[in-house]
């Protein structure tokens, strides 16, 4: 994917960068790859894959939901910053939270912030069990690309978002996930709102983004300890 093609796959879902942000997924790109030689942040380091793969990949989360119309984002187990950070880039307005386990990661990602001078932009180094006590529905949309199953992601992540308001995983395929999930779903106080799913452009890659909107309070015992969700995911 050419910066050209980037361009024209972004405006069928309504984001039009401008200059300065191009200039600042192009920085970001550059970082990554800086980084890349030192550190595992990515197995993709071929620029046009990278555009694909990465930054085109973490923008169509604004295919389910305009981000123009919300005030905070969390994005949870964000690795390399994605897709928190091209979410930033893109969207300047909206306050994002990046956690993330790894320190290593976390000096890449406030390196990458400074360099682009990203603002209103946090991040934390925590488990996502850990983080999700001390921030309570805090949350307009919390999201999460490909970290772990479905049903350990909802109790990692729907206690960090508002009722009223979204958690939208992302992921390859989903289906088989969504079905294990419907205990974890009722239990979490969260209801499905749409399933979007699509083929990346050019390599015709299978992509779902599902919404679920948090329609009431998440009871304080979630999210239970890392060691009872993998022995007993719900």
């Amino acid at each position: 994917m050419t910066e050209q093609e980037f361009i024209q796959e972004l405006s069928k879902i309504n984001i039009t960068p401008t200059e300065f942000q191009l200039k600042q997924l192009e920085k970001y790109y550059e970082l990554l790859i800086e980084w890349n030689k030192v550190m595992n942040l990515t197995g993709i380091t071929e620029k046009d894959q990278v555009y694909l793969k990465h930054f085109y990949d973490s923008a169509t989360l604004a295919s389910a939901i305009d981000l123009n119309n919300e005030k905070s984002l969390c994005d949870v187990g964000t690795g390399a910053g994605f897709p928190g950070i091209v979410i930033k880039i893109l969207f300047p307005n909206l306050k994002v939270v990046l956690i993330d386990s790894l320190q290593k990661r976390i000096n890449f990602l406030n390196q990458v912030i400074q360099e682009l001078d990203l603002k209103n932009i946090e991040v934390y180094h925590a488990r996502a069990e850990e983080f999700a006590q001390n921030h309570r529905e805090e949350f307009d949309v919390v999201t999460a690309r490909a970290v772990a199953s479905l049903p350990v992601l909802l109790e990692y992540c729907v206690p960090l978002v508002k009722v009223g308001k979204y958690f939208i995983p992302m992921k390859a395929s989903i289906e088989e996930e969504m079905v294990l999930s419907s205990k974890a779903i009722q239990i979490l106080k969260v209801e499905i709102e749409s399933l979007e799913k699509f083929e990346l452009p050019f390599e015709k890659s299978l992509r779902s983004i599902l919404k679920l909107k948090k329609v009431g309070e998440t009871s304080k015992k979630y999210p239970r300890k890392y060691s009872e969700i993998k022995k007993r995911p719900l």
